[in-house]
């Protein structure tokens, strides 16, 4: 399974890339991942989103579905079950994820009630993402 980060918008603070960095080399002992920062307006971004069959779309949203983190890792093994080949993650900036580029979304999630910045949200959806193989894979990290 491959998993894409698109993100809107530079991470610009050396210590949020470096945490995100972590986990991100986490995240590669079970699945491969990339992290692709976007302009918002950009065609490149819009063509990033010509998203194949086999590939399951997630938007970061306030406004997305709650899952606790072992129903999220139940969610990514029900996808790797179906055979998806791969799981591609929207997180907006600072305004969100245009509506337009969103819209190709087929599962919407929250992070949580609070608000968080677009940069501290990014660091949580890679742990929650590592956190997750953990789980599936019974690792002790998550207890």
């Amino acid at each position: 399974m491959r998993i894409q980060l698109l993100l809107l918008g530079k991470t610009r603070r050396p210590e949020i890339r470096e945490l995100m960095d972590d986990y991100v080399a986490r995240i590669r002992r079970y699945a491969e991942i990339e992290i692709h920062e976007l302009r918002p307006d950009s065609a490149a971004s819009r063509k990033r989103l010509d998203i194949g069959a086999g590939g399951a779309v997630v938007l970061l949203d306030a406004a997305g579905e709650k899952l606790s983190s072992q129903q999220f890792a139940e969610w990514i093994r029900s996808c790797r079950d179906r055979s998806a080949r791969e799981l591609i993650f929207l997180c907006g900036a600072a305004e969100g994820f245009p509506e337009a580029l969103a819209g190709r979304a087929s599962l919407r999630i929250s992070l949580s009630p609070l608000t968080f910045s677009h940069e501290l949200a990014r660091i949580m959806l890679t742990e929650q993402i590592y956190r997750a193989f953990t789980i599936l894979a019974g690792h002790p990290y998550p207890k």
